[in-house]
């Protein structure tokens, strides 16, 4: 009994810190990219032989950048004192 709640808690902490690794989620369009990169991770071409947290990142950059066209605030005028 005592070495199946040791495994549970083992389990549970070691579930628990590769959660924290991730920054919150920012908005539907990040909720959206995480989720393509995870889907695409496995299957995406890697002929740089990135590490799966690289190519994972790439693939999320790209998709940032569709959402966001010209760069993060596309309609904000340039506004300097």
């Amino acid at each position: 009994m005592r070495k199946a709640l040791l495994a549970i808690a083992i389990i549970v902490v070691s579930t628990g810190s590769g959660l924290a690794d991730e920054p919150p989620v920012q908005g539907p369009e990040d909720a959206a990219c995480r989720a393509q990169a995870r889907s695409e991770v496995f299957t995406a071409p890697n002929p740089n032989r990135l590490s799966l947290w690289d190519l994972g990142s790439q693939i999320w950059h790209s998709c940032m950048a569709a959402y966001h066209g010209r760069g993060p605030n596309p309609g904000r005028q340039e506004q300097r004192f």
